[in-house]
């Protein structure tokens, strides 16, 4: 029964369908990928003219082979990665195309696709159809064999057809006619796997290579969203720093002045006073929670300074040493920042230490690394799993930095931070 229904199958005529669209398109792929490689390499010697004319084909096996996978995928469900998108399709690329794009992988891969694509359609077509209309013919031939004249067809000499009727040889003809029928589905569907099977090793890149594209991809999205999430953090610092904090600063100055003016009356007096002490402690607030969104000097001055005023406000004694000769990128910067800010505030509150030492080293640009290290002379026992901790690990891991923390019971404390610059 499932001869038969292959013989209805979506799926076989589907495939049928797949194996006739192929050669059409092969026909117009391979006349143009053919005539335009023999007439680019035939004009490179002629003040490198052919160039233009590579580059365009190349360009149309691009847009051949996204059609392709198109197809494969509407009428078989064959879906296959495609190569990464070129970055240099520009118009100079296309007049004058490198050479990382006229020999790489991807490209002569899609080339030899269309031009492989008519012989491999001119197989399964031919094979496809003497299947389905031999397997018709013969199984059918009993049908109307009384409308074909005497001694027309025959097999090895024995005419199937003759005055006294129909011959043994016809109804095995009728046999074999059945059993080709119900071969066709199966073979159609067999070359159209085979097919997709070529057609996915040219027009995909390897499995190594497409896992590594798509690590790739994600690598640049995660650090446009470490950009952007900087980009806001500073953009809120702005907005409190040029906004609400002018207000207050405004705020608290009427409010000294109104309080001169009132010294005279005692009750108008206290309450100025305590609406002028609530002002400067709401302002005092405000400047804390900027440097905590985002300092303004790190933007301003880089990370020398912004760390300098971290190690002045801190009430552990801090020695600091920073050696960054390049200045590195802001999501870097930013990074190591709240890293020092986040031991800081760890050491205050838990470690019972005397003295705070903070090393920043900067390595060579323009790929190198910022090298952190954090120590106390407190009590230890700092677990790598508290929120704290466990939190500027994440951060310093989403820009593919590494946190190690040592911090034995009894002490000393040693954070230490692994940042890439690149």
């Amino acid at each position: 029964m499932s001869l038969l229904r292959g013989l209805v199958s979506a799926r076989t005529w589907l495939a049928f369908t797949h194996h006739v669209a192929g050669l059409v398109l092969a026909i117009v792929s391979f006349t143009l990928v053919v005539t335009g490689l023999a007439l680019g390499v035939g004009l490179l010697p002629l003040a490198l003219a052919g160039l233009p004319v590579l580059g365009l084909t190349t360009r149309f096996a691009d847009g051949f082979a996204a059609v392709e996978r198109a197809r494969f995928a509407l009428l078989l469900g064959a879906e296959f990665t495609a190569w990464p998108a070129d970055p240099d399709r520009t118009y100079r690329a296309l007049v004058i195309p490198r050479r990382r794009t006229l020999f790489g992988r991807a490209t002569w891969g899609r080339q030899a696709y269309a031009m492989l694509r008519l012989p491999v359609s001119c197989v399964t077509v031919t094979l496809t159809q003497a299947f389905w209309a031999v397997g018709v013919t013969l199984l059918t031939l009993p049908l109307y064999w009384r409308h074909l004249p005497p001694g027309g067809p025959s097999v090895n000499g024995n005419l199937l057809i003759t005055g006294a009727g129909v011959t043994p040889a016809l109804w095995a003809s009728g046999i074999i006619g059945l059993i080709l029928l119900l071969a066709a589905p199966p073979l159609t569907r067999g070359l159209a796997a085979a097919d997709a099977a070529l057609a996915r090793g040219l027009l995909s890149p390897p499995r190594g290579a497409a896992l590594k594209a798509r690590v790739t991809q994600l690598e640049v999205s995660r650090e446009r969203v470490v950009d952007a999430a900087g980009a806001e953090r500073r953009r809120i610092e702005r907005d409190l720093h040029d906004g609400a904090q002018q207000r207050l600063v405004a705020l608290a100055m009427e409010l000294g002045r109104a309080k001169a003016k009132l010294a005279d009356d005692d009750a108008a007096a206290a309450l100025v006073d305590q609406a002028h002490t609530h002002a400067k402690a709401a302002l005092a607030e405000l400047r804390d929670l900027v440097r905590g969104v985002h300092p303004p000097v790190l933007t301003d001055r880089g990370l020398d300074a912004a760390l300098s005023g971290l190690a002045a406000r801190c009430p552990v004694p801090v020695d600091l040493q920073v050696d960054v000769p390049v200045r590195p990128r802001p999501a870097v910067e930013a990074v190591a920042y709240f890293t020092v800010a986040e031991a800081l505030t760890n050491v205050a509150k838990h470690s019972r230490a005397t003295h705070v030492r903070v090393i920043v080293d900067g390595g060579p640009a323009p790929a190198g690394t910022l090298n952190l290290v954090i120590s106390d002379d407190g009590i230890g026992g700092a677990d790598p799993s508290s929120a704290g901790l466990r939190g500027l690990a994440d951060r310093i891991e989403g820009i593919d930095g590494a946190l190690s923390v040592e911090s034995p019971p009894g002490g000393p404390t040693i954070i230490s931070a692994v940042i890439p610059c690149a």
